[in-house]
């Protein structure tokens, strides 16, 4: 009974055993095939995610790039680092600059003949090369994720020699073409490998045609579910959201808006296109984790401290002071990866790409508020054809308004400087030419303009 009970259990052993090595391995793909930024960060955080939930072997990148955005590439390369699914990478082509740092990270690289990785200097716009202070810090970034990938153990007779599985030397000269590699590179040249090179130097495992190749010959799985990330109508909203030139002109219209809607009386299109903005501004950050509770809480305060400034609190001062520095900071602390006040992980880089998008969105905020404050309703202007263009003391005011010059009347609210004036039982929209006037107090019309009556203290009045 002894010798059936072991060999029943060696038999259970050996097809466990038989199962799992014949069991069907899951593969994840995910197609990096566009520029890197915040929609292609997307697809990689939320593909790896989908990857570990259904319990895939492994994740492979079909990646085509020249590069993108630095803040991104960041993201991504720490999502592969620290993924709990080994990640791979089959370059179709191209793995420029953003590329080249994702590659690194994968667990191995795999190339089509003719691709090419390397030429990872930072350059903006235009694609002029930025200034050291970028370039160092994206060097440190390379050889940090060379670095990451470890050593080999070699044995040469009696000798150990201990090898980095990709030489951070090499990654460096992606970036700095001071950066001298012996036999392979000199000064004065940014590094980029052919898909042969790569694999003479370590930085490519393989050199594959397809990515069915790539996971037959090299991974080594005959027998596979492919499964393939398919981004949604709503990844590609929320990475387009968050574009920093976008992040910039809804900056631009949220300072507008408020700037516009305070010149006027009421609530009207400024405000609704300012909290319009607001939101599309915050909604993104807030879903992907960037934006906190008490980001947006600063946002908020802020612009209640500008209207209690204008409306409550006589003059400019600290108020208003306090409440442009908290819209700074709110919308600038969102663009931050902090987790309450902590800001351990934030780079100095990651500080001044937030404030620049910030200070160029309110920069431009204020040109285009001086623009249109010249050209909205005047003739051949920008909005000539929703603005009313009619001449209002000709056809109105002239024989209404023009005759209540030198009228008295009373503030029927608070004028800073638009409110409405009470003259002989009728309201009027009345703009205050003496500072601000608080409601009930006497005033005189003092001249009219566009259907508006403008207004002194009457005691103002008396003494000149």
């Amino acid at each position: 009974m002894r010798i059936i009970r072991t060999a029943g259990a060696l038999l259970l052993l050996v097809l466990c055993f038989s199962l799992s090595v014949n069991a069907k391995k899951t593969v994840y793909v995910i197609d990096i095939t566009k520029e890197i930024d915040n929609t292609t960060r997307l697809y990689l955080i939320n593909g790896l995610h989908e990857a570990q939930t259904i319990g895939a072997d492994a994740v492979l990148l079909h990646l085509n790039t020249y590069g993108g955005l630095l803040d991104a590439a960041d993201s991504m390369r720490t999502a592969v680092l620290y993924s709990p699914v080994p990640v791979y990478v089959f370059i179709d082509n191209n793995a420029a600059s953003a590329g080249a740092l994702i590659s690194i990270a994968c667990k191995a690289i795999y190339m089509r003949k003719g691709a090419s990785i390397g030429a990872a200097s930072v350059v903006n716009q235009t694609g002029e090369i930025l200034p050291d202070k970028y370039q160092s810090y994206m060097r440190s970034m390379m050889r940090a994720t060379a670095e990451a990938q470890g050593k080999d153990t070699v044995v040469h007779g009696t000798d150990t020699v201990y090898k980095w599985r990709r030489d951070p030397l090499i990654a460096e000269a992606m970036v700095d073409e001071r950066t001298v590699v012996p036999l392979l590179s000199d000064s004065g040249k940014v590094l980029t490998l052919t898909a042969n090179e790569a694999v003479r130097w370590g930085y490519c495992d393989g050199i594959a045609e397809t990515a069915a190749e790539v996971i037959t010959q090299y991974i080594g799985y005959s027998d596979y579910d492919q499964k393939q990330y398919t981004p949604s109508l709503f990844d590609n909203l929320k990475g387009f959201l968050m574009n920093p030139a976008l992040q910039s002109i809804l900056i631009l219209i949220i300072i507008g808006g408020i700037y516009f809607e305070l010149q006027t009386p009421g609530m009207g299109f400024p405000s609704a296109a300012a909290v319009g903005a607001a939101v599309l501004y915050f909604a993104p950050l807030y879903m992907d984790g960037l934006a906190q509770n008490w980001e947006i809480l600063v946002f908020i305060a802020g612009l209640i401290l500008i209207m209690l400034e204008v409306f409550v609190i006589p003059g400019f001062g600290v108020a208003g002071i306090a409440g442009i520095v908290c819209i700074v900071a709110g919308l600038t602390m969102s663009l931050l990866d902090n987790v309450y006040f902590d800001f351990e992980g934030v780079t100095d880089a990651d500080t001044g790409r937030a404030a620049l998008t910030v200070l160029l969105g309110l920069g431009g905020g204020f040109f285009l508020m001086l623009w249109l404050s010249h050209k909205i309703g005047s003739k051949g202007g920008l909005f000539r054809k929703v603005a009313l263009t009619t001449d209002l003391e000709e056809a109105v005011a002239s024989p209404v308004l023009s005759g209540m010059i030198g009228q008295e009347g009373i503030a029927a609210t608070v004028l800073r400087p638009s409110g409405k004036v009470l003259i002989d039982g009728v309201h009027y929209d009345g703009v205050s030419e003496s500072g601000f006037i608080e409601k009930g107090e006497a005033v005189r019309v003092v001249r009219f303009e566009n259907a508006q009556l403008y207004v002194t203290l009457l005691q103002r009045c008396n003494r000149t």
